[in-house]
């Protein structure tokens, strides 16, 4: 031992050791105060003091060898090893680190995904450009509060003019509506946004007074870009949002061209009434359109016409009139006499602005939701987005149209542009995680509807979509029932499109596809049936959720009735084509015919539904109807038939209704079950990838 301890300090191995402690606690006593002020990660730490570790197994080597040599100097390439080897330890602890942090995430957010299917994946960053912006909602200062849609109405004009800057990020209206005019974080608002500026202003009307307050924030440092008042009348008001939006331009030094300019000066009209008209209509719009409320879109509608008739050549009016009208038809009333108004005012709109975005996307939207009349359709939406490269309606329209033609990957590229400026867009989210559902890419429909969700926790239509991601991608029976826990509201009217699921609905179908048939049916006890419509709706689905249960016998003298009341519909809309009663009767009528054993007229119903909507022509919703046909062959006793169409549906994009999930739980195909035919198709597709989307209308 004595011996030992002479060569110790012989190599003065000792004075090696407790120098290089004394440099390592200096060292990570420095480091911990920067990091303290700097607020650097642990992490960083955790690497230094591994590194120092191998880095004092590695002096104790060169301390031994040099004084076995009788010289206690290192030399430079042996400097160099030992930097070597501290890199290489820290950035194998760094390696694991960042292993260690990841697996634990993934775990963490599994495992808050298996307790709470609402549950969000973490956000990605995004680069966020300097020419970006949100505007938020104007503030009313006026005394009189129902003032409010004057505010409004200045807050969408301006934020319409700025749109139409191609070299300007601007976020929808959709996703700011939440916010508050004057928020204290505008940093963290930006970010959530993806914008570098933030637009804040208020407007005062008293009278024919208007005071109007705009200031622009560099949201990273809260530096205030530019401000101005602006103090007119009604009868000079005209203009102020172009104003705005060159002011704006110019703080952020984006360059127009030529026709930018001219759009920014342009003035809709010079009529002070029809102006505060118009404002009203945005207004009343906009909340129609949140609610699908028939009454505000009537109310919407008499602003926009009395708007046109104070000055009959005010013709972005007449576009957003016939916009309004053709969003009432969609979401609304389904009443096809509206049509004819919704034509002729973008019609007019065009013939007084032939380059009006507005009516372009109006005409668009007649041909896409009126007449399914898909080219025509394209046609005005990439003329308008010619004349606006920004316009998100026209893109919309795009989008949606494209999956109608089975484009689903050209749809999905649309939906990333569209949220880029507009993140929460509750509906752009739900029809995006519905598109991935078609691809059967189920984890991603999952992300973007717990996106919408969180955005609006009683968004019902993200709810539907989600159920069925939940159902027919995961057999999460679960899962599906904690999103309708509470229970979404009773939709009884239009809800049917064609197959077994719309036929029952979002708040029995958990049941359903868990053979809780008691369970299903006692749903429906508290269904509204205040009118006849309402009536069907209910013992329509009571029958179906019978035929699937095996209990036809007890829902005969029910079947029977209905059987008359849906002949009659069906008669009543023969020739319509819209998805809405008669899609809905046709289907609910499959459904009461196989009931009462007529498996026949079920079978030919089922077809004719399926005529009205074909493949060729619309692969987007046709898909369900050929669902429902193979629903109805396979408790018709048409099995060849229904095990035929079920090849086809999962060779195609059909992640919404056919599944390998959905065939292997839903007793909905139980008939098929036992059928080598049914359990082969099954077996191919067991593990597979999500269905290709094709490049044109899907067969």
């Amino acid at each position: 031992m004595t011996d030992l301890w002479r060569r110790l300090k012989r190599r003065k191995l000792v004075q090696w050791v407790l120098a290089y402690v004394a440099f390592a606690f200096a060292l990570l006593q420095g480091v911990d105060i920067v990091a303290q002020r700097f607020a650097w990660p642990d992490q960083l730490e955790r690497i230094l003091i591994f590194a120092l570790a191998i880095g004092f197994c590695v002096m104790l080597v060169l301390a031994w060898y040099h004084g076995e040599r009788g010289a206690q100097k290192v030399s430079g390439t042996e400097i160099v090893i030992l930097a070597l080897l501290l890199a290489i330890g820290g950035g194998l602890l760094f390696a694991y680190e960042r292993m260690q942090s990841h697996s634990g995430a993934a775990a963490h957010n599994t495992e808050a995904a298996q307790r709470n299917p609402l549950a969000t994946a973490p956000a990605r960053a995004i680069p966020i450009p300097a020419k970006s912006i949100a505007v938020l909602p104007f503030e009313n200062l006026s005394e009189e509060k129902g003032n409010a849609y004057f505010a409004d109405g200045m807050q969408d004009l301006i934020l319409t003019k700025l749109a139409d800057i191609g070299d300007l990020k601007v976020i929808s209206r959709t996703s700011t509506a939440k916010y508050q005019s004057h928020p204290d974080n505008l940093k963290s608002i930006a970010q959530q946004l993806g914008v570098a500026t933030i637009l804040e202003g208020s407007v005062q009307k008293a009278g024919d007074q208007v005071l109007i307050n705009v200031q622009l924030i560099d949201a990273r440092d809260d530096n205030h870009l530019w401000a101005e008042s602006y103090q007119r009348t009604l009868d000079n008001i005209f203009g102020v949002e172009g104003e705005v939006a060159q002011k704006v331009a110019d703080a952020l030094k984006v360059k127009l061209s030529g026709g930018e300019e001219r759009t920014l000066a342009a003035v809709p009209t010079r009529n002070p009434g029809a102006y505060d008209a118009f404002l009203k209509g945005e207004t009343l719009a906009q909340r129609a359109l949140d609610a699908e409320s028939g009454n505000d879109f009537a109310a919407a509608e008499a602003e926009y016409q009395r708007a046109i008739s104070l000055d009959p050549g005010f013709a972005l009016a007449y576009a957003r009139l016939g916009y309004t009208v053709m969003t009432n038809y969609w979401f609304g009333s389904h009443d096809i006499a509206l049509l004819p108004g919704a034509k002729a005012a973008a019609d007019r709109a065009l013939a007084l602005a032939p380059n009006l975005p507005d009516a372009h996307v109006a005409l668009g939207f007649y041909w896409y939701w009126g007449r399914f009349d898909f080219g025509q359709a394209i046609e005005q939406f990439e003329q308008a987005l010619k004349l606006s490269p920004t316009n998100l309606d026209a893109r919309k329209g795009l989008a949606y149209v494209w999956r109608r033609q089975g484009k689903f990957e050209q749809a999905l590229a649309a939906f990333r542009q569209m949220l880029a400026v507009s993140p929460r867009d509750r509906v752009l989210l739900d029809e995006y995680g519905d598109t991935y559902m078609k691809l059967r890419r189920y984890p991603e429909a999952k992300e973007q509807l717990q996106r919408a969700l969180a955005i609006d926790p009683d968004y019902v239509d993200a709810k539907d979509v989600l159920v069925q991601v939940l159902l027919f991608g995961f057999g999460d029976v679960a899962g599906a029932r904690a999103i309708i826990t509470p229970r979404p509201a009773w939709r009884t009217t239009g809800s049917s499109v064609g197959e077994l699921f719309d036929v029952i609905g979002i708040r029995a179908y958990p049941d359903l596809f868990d053979r809780q048939f008691d369970a299903a049916l006692q749903e429906f006890d508290s269904a509204p049936t205040s009118t006849p419509e309402q009536g069907i709706y209910r013992d329509s689905a009571r029958a179906a959720i019978a035929v699937v249960a095996g209990r036809k016998a007890s829902m005969q003298l029910d079947c029977l009735r209905l059987k008359s009341l849906l002949d009659a519909a069906v008669a009543k809309n023969a020739g319509l084509r819209q998805l809405a009663s008669p899609a809905a009767a046709m289907t609910q009528l499959g459904w009461v015919d196989v009931c009462l054993g007529r498996n026949a007229e079920a079978i030919a119903i089922a077809r004719h539904a399926l005529a009205q909507f074909p493949l060729a022509k619309d692969a987007y919703s046709g898909q369900w109807f050929l669902t429902g046909l193979a629903q109805i062959e396979a408790h018709a006793g048409a099995r060849d038939d229904a095990i035929k169409l079920l090849e086809q549906l999962m060779a195609m994009p059909a992640g919404d209704s056919i599944s390998v999930k959905r065939l292997e739980l839903d007793p909905v195909w139980d008939p098929l079950r036992e059928d080598s035919r049914f359990q082969a198709l099954l077996k191919k597709y067991a593990g597979a990838q999500p269905a290709a989307a094709t490049s044109g209308a899907s067969p």
